[in-house]
């Protein structure tokens, strides 16, 4: 079904396609060039942070991280309920094993059910920051601290919440902040960690590149066009940042105040605006029927069949999964798209 006011869509309105050119022009459009290690140096820059890593996906972003951390089979990751599956799998991918802690009432990792999940197995801390909150970093890296934890954010929803972790995974897909249609990014303050996210990156080639694998790596490698898109994006992350500030005030003063809709905290970046409704799959119906998608939120990780557990019912991350949705959120919104948007809501709901 297509819709005239969909939940996303990239914004491309920069030197985007001055760069891909440029890319073509120069013949280098694979991982080699000057694109790549030029959007690295100015993310990593933006973050305040000494080192980026490009790769393909922010799921490859989070297993290079992992696998550089030394995370393997008898491991243990403290990973959220609520996020999306990417979180969990890359830590099944590196043969370690999951563990989930439950949501507080911003969505985010309850940071004071984390000690209660720790064992000798356990390796690193994997906290999201969902839909743009930050989570409470401080509490977080004062646990890893006491128990000598790694930290591993996934910042896949968050660009522009500054890192603080050991690494930080960042989702380049066309719905997020900044896009480069698909890609990901890894930043790092430590020299060597980068090192390895990049050796693991390219396939783990020695320096003499004679084929001659002494680890199982992979080909993570993003291409210099989709670099050449990343580096316009972020150019311009400062304007884009501010522009989706407007459109979460515009949706918070339009939807307050509406009775059967809960409006959730506020983001410190604005991915997607999300919010409850007592009559979700109606309201979701309603909207559709007049050209406006929607989507519900995460279900709880141990709903999903790889990670199945009887409690699932009884979690927070549950709870907000059965009545939660987002709205339309993109960078390209206008002002009249959202009274639209705000308009059906109300009517739906009668509210004046």
């Amino acid at each position: 079904m297509s819709f005239k006011y969909p939940v996303s869509r990239p914004h491309l309105d920069g030197r985007e396609l001055e760069y891909v050119t440029g890319t073509i022009g120069d013949g280098w459009i694979s991982s080699q060039g000057p694109y790549v290690q030029r959007f690295e140096e100015a993310f990593a820059e933006y973050n305040g942070i000494a080192h980026g890593v490009a790769c393909s996906s922010g799921t490859a972003a989070l297993t290079l991280a992992l696998r550089a951390l030394g995370i393997g089979p008898g491991d243990e990751v403290i990973v959220p309920e609520f996020t999306m599956v990417a979180t969990a799998w890359a830590v099944t991918y590196t043969g370690a094993t999951p563990v989930f802690v439950d949501c507080a009432d911003d969505l985010n990792i309850d940071v004071t059910r984390i000690e209660e999940k720790i064992t000798p197995r356990t390796k690193a801390i994997m906290p999201v920051h969902i839909y743009g909150r930050r989570c409470d970093m401080d509490a977080i890296m004062d646990i890893a601290f006491q128990y000598n934890l790694r930290v591993v954010e996934d910042s896949a929803e968050a660009h522009g919440v500054r890192p603080v972790g050991d690494i930080a995974c960042f989702s380049l897909f066309a719905n997020k902040i900044i896009t480069s249609g698909e890609g990901g990014i890894c930043l790092t303050d430590d020299p060597r960690l980068a090192g390895q996210l990049a050796h693991l990156r390219g396939m783990a080639f020695s320096k003499e590149h004679n084929f001659l694998h002494k680890k199982v790596a992979y080909n993570f490698r993003m291409t210099a066009m989709q670099a050449a898109v990343a580096l316009a994006q972020t150019e311009r992350l400062d304007d884009i940042l501010a522009t989706r500030a407007e459109i979460e005030k515009r949706y918070d003063e339009g939807l307050a105040g509406i009775p059967g809709i809960t409006l959730m905290p506020p983001r410190d970046v604005l991915w997607m605006y999300d919010l409850r409704s007592e009559r979700r799959e109606e309201l979701r119906a309603f909207l559709a029927d007049a050209g406006i998608e929607t989507r519900v939120f995460f279900k709880p990780m141990s709903r999903q069949p790889e990670y199945l557990a009887p409690h699932w019912p009884t979690l927070n991350a549950n709870r907000f999964a059965e009545d939660g949705l987002y709205l339309p959120t993109h960078t390209g919104l206008t002002a009249t798209d959202q009274d639209y948007v705000i308009g059906k809501i109300r009517e739906f709901h009668g509210a004046s």
